[in-house]
């Protein structure tokens, strides 16, 4: 990971540093790039509220080998981990590698590790013209998300999503607040649940809606008929002064825990992270900026090596944590504040 992140350093200066720490704080307003919006206090708030939360150590047990293994939308994966949508290298990462090696490596890293990537979507079309082609080449292993755009071009490109095989299909309602996007005249807009329950209906497959932040989104986006929603700001990049998706998600999770599919992003680095996010009510976490120096710095084999370390770090905050399975975590995991 070293070489991988010394690469990644190399190839992308002037877009994103690859810190010690991704925290925002040396990347605040720069969009387009990796950093948060404006002050960068929501990408910072991610990093914090997952901080904040820490665990109860337990060590009188058994468990030596637990299991990582999940299963989400049907999908049978070997940790409860998706690479996040992001797409766009030339402007948001430095344009040293193609779109297409970019997103084939995502796809193809997440495949050989037992997970599944997603893809993003935007302005030029080759974005989602790599996307939809390297799920189809990895056949359909790969969620494809889909910017909430005007009806002509959304109802286009959910059709062509769909045609890649995918086990499901995304929207990312919260880039309606996208500058990159606003600053190329291409009109994109939040959804009435009404118009959402049309565009779910319309495509006819698994759907998951991301960029829920309050309960009231949860239970709008469940009544258009999703089967999972992502809790997410959007990795800061959207809106300004947010609160961090670790603190909004308990409250989401109460209220539509087994209802529908509850997957979260924002500040997850390691598998200690993906372990706390699970406590706080998710089934499954996404996994954005890691991923994305990952597969800059080291391609396919970048991915793959990153998706191990994070498998390893998850295994030992099992162990440390007194925790067998991913399917029934122990009672107590979080320290009470």
């Amino acid at each position: 990971m070293k070489e991988i992140r010394k690469t990644a350093r190399d190839l992308m200066t002037g877009f994103c540093r690859v810190c010690p720490v991704c925290n925002g704080k040396a990347c605040a307003g720069e969009v387009p790039g990796m950093g948060g919006l404006g002050t960068g206090s929501a990408f910072m708030a991610n990093v914090q509220a997952l901080a904040r939360h820490t665990f109860n150590m337990r060590l009188v047990h058994d468990i030596t080998e637990p299991d990582t293994s999940a299963e989400l939308l049907g999908m049978k994966l070997s940790m409860p981990v998706l690479a996040a949508p992001i797409g766009g290298v030339s402007f948001n990462m430095g344009g040293k590698r193609t779109e297409e090696e970019y997103i084939t490596a995502i796809i193809d890293g997440c495949k050989r590790g037992g997970l599944v990537g997603c893809t993003g979507d935007g302005v030029p079309p080759f974005i989602h013209e790599a996307a939809f082609a390297a799920i189809a080449a990895a056949g359909g292993h790969g969620i494809p998300f889909i910017k909430p755009w005007e009806d002509a071009e959304l109802y286009e490109k959910l059709d062509k999503a769909k045609a890649t095989g995918a086990p499901a299909i995304g929207m990312d309602i919260d880039a309606a607040g996208l500058i990159t996007l606003r600053k190329m005249g291409r009109p994109v807009s939040p959804k009435p649940m009404e118009k959402l329950r049309e565009i779910i209906a319309r495509t006819g497959a698994r759907f998951i809606v991301k960029g829920v932040m309050t309960v009231e989104d949860a239970q709008l986006a469940k009544q258009a008929g999703a089967h999972a929603i992502v809790v997410s700001n959007h990795g800061g990049r959207v809106l300004d002064h947010t609160p961090g998706t670790a603190d909004v998600l308990p409250e989401i999770a109460a209220e539509m825990k087994g209802k529908m599919e509850i997957i979260v992003d924002g500040g997850v680095r390691t598998g200690a992270d993906v372990l706390k996010m699970l406590a706080l009510g998710a089934d499954a976490v996404m996994i954005g900026r890691p991923f994305s120096i990952a597969a800059i710095g080291g391609l396919t084999d970048g991915v793959a090596t990153y998706i191990e370390a994070l498998r390893t770090e998850l295994m030992q905050a099992m162990v440390m944590t007194g925790t067998r399975s991913l399917g029934k975590l122990p009672e107590g995991l979080l320290h009470k504040k």
